[in-house]
């Protein structure tokens, strides 16, 4: 457990690091108006409304269970060596950027893609230790491919692995949820905690 702390610490303070420099690019015009880093999306993505399962092994629906003015999802798995960990601590990074009144009106969700390695338990503890208040969800394989498919994201999966579990193909964009439940904008992987913040920002003010 020490040696994964360390690692989600290291990843973080990479996030951060990665967020100041990058903070320098200009996300305004002249005029100060906000250019979006993420792409806005007219139409705006479906949302399935099929029941995954939080940490306490309720149910959870991106449409029942959503109602903050914005709702950050994003899919990976607990052992995703790399991308998974750097997109969730950039999200993390993003949130100590906005207000108290900003931060209350952002969710942010992970879903799992090897829910036969992630527990709800194991998906929870992963998503929380980015941030407490991150809400990590798993639910039947098939399920999850389902919720994906209308955000826009892929999932795969591959060859079953000795472990258990099996080799997954995953789409990394976060995708942003409003109060209406319509999927209206996403960013890559790429993006930055400062671009990340001053986009929600910019949709939380509209």
């Amino acid at each position: 457990m020490a040696d994964r702390r360390r690692w989600f610490a290291v990843v973080l303070a990479s996030a951060l690091a990665g967020g100041l420099l990058s903070g320098c690019g200009a996300t305004s015009d002249a005029g100060g108006e906000h250019q979006m880093t993420g792409t806005l999306l007219d139409p705006p993505f479906a949302v399935a409304g099929d029941a995954l399962v939080d940490g306490s092994r309720a149910p959870y629906s991106l449409v029942e269970d959503t109602d903050k003015q914005l709702t950050l999802v994003f899919f990976g798995y607990t052992h995703c060596p790399d991308i998974c960990g750097i997109v969730m601590s950039t999200m993390a990074s993003a949130m100590t950027r906005l207000s108290d009144e900003e931060r209350a009106e952002v969710d942010v969700v992970f879903v799992t893609t090897d829910p036969t390695r992630d527990t709800p338990e194991v998906t929870a503890d992963y998503a929380t230790n980015f941030d407490p208040g991150f809400i990590g969800v798993t639910g039947p394989i098939r399920t999850i491919i389902d919720v994906a498919k209308p955000l826009g994201i892929s999932v795969d999966r591959g060859e079953k692995l000795p472990s258990g579990g099996f080799d997954v193909a995953h789409g990394t964009q976060i995708v942003a949820i409003d109060a209406a439940d319509d999927g209206i904008a996403y960013w890559s992987e790429d993006v930055s905690s400062a671009q990340l913040a001053a986009d929600l920002q910019h949709l939380l003010s509209e």
